[in-house]
């Protein structure tokens, strides 16, 4: 959000022109639009901007800005965000519990209503009777409730579960491939997603933990790689096939390069997990915290402040899956998940 202000006033600076919707407009059509863009890029600048000129319209009037102007939804979700950030929830479950907790705000429509736990329960069991919603799905909102209950709102006691109609669990059967179909596979895996590929079959890592791989977490000589943070914020190790040693070798001899561009041209080092940043601020220019699969080109978080290298974005990664499982012509869904059932399944 600062980010795309500083951008604008710079512009409307630049450009000799008032701030205000006229030249917003202009900044839009000619810095913004003018490029190609991202959807999230799209629509979080078009929020902050117009908060900006709603707060610039306010100045003018001389009308302060009321905090009633925010929507219930947002100050829920905000809530939740900001005391699961303070209680130290992955970034993940964090989004997850405030989408949840916003559209029961949203729902309940006012403060009386949110903080009766009878809404709060007719409104699980409106998830399942008119959306029709999985086991999961009904579980995952119950939990972000309890946390809102009981971490935001300070409530000891909260029950939630009774009279609630409760989702339907199902078995489902998960999609696996046979080592022919992998095979098939692999071999329509083009560019630099083939090595990936192969590793997640591999080693049966998760999406995530793949693409969060840093070089340090590599082990050739004892064909074992570690998994740093993974599901439930735990380590742990896992085989690494020996066939893949030498490729992986030889991949991070390509990257090497990339790596000394990098440091030769200045660029920030990589992000770094938690706090690490600021305790070791010049280890994210270190070749042991490097990524395994670094992305072709550099590019801004939304909440960083500099240029620097990511790794593979997990969406492109997974576009190249499902791709190479149509070039391949298999008759299953196929996704990077379905690897790792493969893997697991396979062992047996």
């Amino acid at each position: 959000v600062a980010f795309v202000l500083r951008w604008y006033l710079q512009w409307a600076e630049a450009a000799h022109c008032e701030p205000g919707r006229g030249s917003a407009l202009r900044f839009w059509s000619e810095s913004v639009s003018s490029r190609p863009r991202k959807a999230w890029q799209l629509d979080l600048w078009a929020q902050a901007i117009r908060w900006y000129l709603e707060w610039l319209e306010r100045i003018k009037s001389e009308q302060p800005v009321m905090s009633s102007d925010i929507s219930l939804k947002e100050r829920v979700s905000a809530s939740v965000h900001r005391v699961g950030a303070r209680r130290g929830l992955a970034v993940r479950t964090r989004k997850t519990y405030a989408g949840w907790a916003g559209c029961y705000a949203h729902w309940c429509g006012s403060v009386e209503r949110i903080m009766n736990e009878s809404y709060a329960r007719e409104w699980l069991g409106w998830l399942v009777r008119e959306r029709q919603v999985a086991f999961a799905t009904q579980k995952q909102a119950l939990n972000a409730l309890a946390f809102f209950f009981k971490d935001v709102c300070c409530r000891k006691e909260v029950d939630l579960r009774s009279g609630v109609k409760q989702a339907r669990r199902r078995v489902r059967v998960p999609i696996v491939l046979s080592p022919d179909e992998v095979d098939k596979l692999l071999q329509q895996m083009r560019g630099n997603y083939l090595l990936p590929a192969q590793l997640m079959y591999g080693t049966g890592l998760r999406l995530k933990e793949l693409m969060g791989l840093r070089v340090k977490d590599l082990d050739l000589e004892r064909d074992q790689l570690v998994i740093r943070a993974g599901k439930g914020d735990e380590d742990r190790v896992t085989v690494l096939p020996s066939i893949l040693i030498e490729p992986l070798e030889k991949h991070l001899q390509k990257i090497r390069v990339l790596y000394d561009l990098d440091r030769a041209t200045g660029l920030a080092g990589v992000s770094m997990p938690g706090a690490l940043g600021r305790k070791y601020p010049k280890a994210g220019k270190q070749w042991s915290w490097f990524w395994v699969f670094p992305a072709a080109s550099t590019g801004i978080a939304r909440k960083a402040r500099w240029k620097r290298r990511y790794h593979i974005l997990d969406k492109v990664f997974q576009r190249h899956i499902r791709a190479a499982g149509q070039r391949a012509q298999l008759n299953k869904r196929v996704s990077p998940h379905v690897l790792r059932h493969s893997f697991a399944t396979h062992l047996l």
